[in-house]
C-alpha cells in the first residue's frame, strides 16, 4: 500500500516504551507527526532522535505532538529513551504491524547488498486524521526544522 497526502491515516492502537496506550483516535483535533525509524542507538537514527528532542518545545508551541516507531522492543526504546532523555513516546512495532500500514517496509540497499528493512518516513497527520504531508528520507539534523517547514508555520 501507497500512502499519499490527502488519505486518511492509518488507525493504529499500541502501547509505547512505558507501557502507555497511544491511538491515532487520541490526536483528533490535533497535529501529530508520526515518524519510521529503523533502529534505536544507530547513527543516524540517534541524531534525528536527538533533533526531535533538542527541538521538542518547539514542537510544542506549534501544538505538534510527535511519535516515534521502529521495529526494536519495549525494552530497546526504553534504554533509548532513557540514554537521550527523549521526551516524546516511542512505539515498539515488533510485528510490523503499524509499519506495513503505513507502507514504510520495503526492499533497500547498502554496499550493493540488498535486503528488507524500514525506510526512514515520517507522516505529518492533520486534525482530520488525514495525511497533511510524507517527508520520505528526512534530514536527520535538521528534522524538526523540515517539519515545521511542511506545516508552512
Amino acid at each position: 500500500m501507497k500512502l499519499k497526502v490527502g488519505d486518511k491515516a492509518p488507525d493504529f492502537k499500541a502501547k509505547d516504551q512505558n507501557n502507555n496506550v497511544i491511538s491515532l483516535k487520541d490526536f483528533k483535533g490535533k497535529k501529530l507527526v508520526l515518524y519510521f525509524y529503523p533502529k534505536d542507538n544507530t547513527p543516524t537514527c540517534t541524531v534525528q532522535a536527538c533533533n526531535i528532542r533538542d527541538h521538542y518545545s518547539d514542537l510544542q508551541k506549534l501544538n505538534i505532538s510527535i511519535i516515534g516507531i521502529s521495529p526494536d522492543s519495549e525494552k530497546s526504546h526504553q534504554n533509548f529513551a532513557a540514554k537521550y532523555t527523549l521526551p516524546f513516546p516511542i512505539i515498539p512495532d515488533t510485528d510490523n504491524k503499524i509499519i506495513n500500514d503505513y507502507g514504510v517496509w520495503g526492499e533497500k540497499q547498502l554496499y550493493g547488498r540488498k535486503y528488507m528493512g524500514l525506510h526512514r518516513t515520517t507522516f505529518l497527520i492533520d486534525e482530520k486524521g488525514k495525511i497533511a504531508h510524507i517527508i520520505t528520507k528526512p534530514k536527520s539534523k535538521d528534522h524538526v526544522a523540515e517539519i515545521i517547514k511542511a506545516w508552512e508555520y
